[in-house]
């Protein structure tokens, strides 16, 4: 089994007036955040906010861009081509970027967002936009990919360090993707059978669908949703469980296995 693994979660997805989620309490748990950057979710002042809250939580800071849908929470399908990916991705973290220098931090990782991560997963050529857009920004950035998904492949022909990611709350397919929310069986919303399901991946580096088919892959690091009404509890547990395994957990920047 592995000896330290990364734990990270989406935040920073409220909206004005909106709340989303329970941010204060999960970065008390997790090691790395992807912080929305105003397209799907977040805005300029939930954005410093979350960043404080990472400072003082010891906890890496990622971006987390995706479609520009705030209505649909960047789930929906938007075709673009890839010079569009490219602005959109620069645009993104560039702000996240602007913000975190506020605070004295530094943004250290990108994850994709949502239907912008589900549609690159399959595609190659987004996935490639994305990752060249990434190595155009600072070419030390971590790309924070979903595992078994053209986003490692992409990652690596950038160059850039990939750190490959699997879900604490969400099921798969046979061919190793997330299955799709619309379908009921699609989230894990039991906190035990989250760490259950994180130890098998972690124990076997591979991710298991729901008709019990084995993808191998290497696991560097876990995802509790952050908008998800159980991701404290979720993320709690998976985190004590994984510490009784002896299983170290750190920030991405700290993990010693991504290459």
């Amino acid at each position: 089994m592995a000896s330290e693994v990364n734990i990270n979660s989406d935040l920073g997805e409220s909206f004005g007036p909106w709340k989303m989620g329970n941010d204060a309490e999960v970065l008390k748990i997790v090691r790395s955040a992807n912080v929305a950057c105003g397209f799907h979710a977040g805005d300029p002042s939930v954005m410093a906010s979350t960043v404080r809250l990472c400072v003082d939580n010891g906890v890496s800071i990622g971006a987390h861009p995706g479609f520009q849908d705030l209505q649909g929470f960047g789930r929906r399908v938007i075709r673009m081509t890839n010079a569009e990916i490219e602005h959109s991705m620069a645009y993104q973290i560039g702000a996240l970027m602007g913000v975190a220098a506020l605070h004295g931090a530094k943004v250290t990782h990108v994850k994709p967002h949502g239907m912008m991560a589900n549609m690159s997963a399959e595609d190659q050529d987004l996935s490639d936009a994305i990752a060249r857009a990434i190595r155009a920004i600072d070419r030390e950035l971590i790309f924070l990919a979903q595992a078994v998904t053209a986003q490692v492949p992409a990652a690596r022909k950038a160059g850039l360090r990939v750190a490959e990611e699997v879900f604490a709350d969400r099921t798969y397919t046979d061919a190793g993707l997330l299955t799709p929310r619309k379908e009921k069986n699609a989230m894990i919303h039991d906190a035990q059978a989250s760490v259950a399901h994180v130890k098998r991946m972690i124990e076997e580096q591979a991710i298991f669908s729901t008709t019990g088919k084995k993808v191998p892959c290497r696991v560097d690091s876990v995802c509790v949703h952050g908008d998800e009404p159980t991701a404290v509890a979720t993320a709690r547990a998976v985190r004590a469980g994984l510490e009784a395994s002896q299983i170290r957990i750190v920030p991405l920047t700290e993990l010693r296995s991504m290459t």
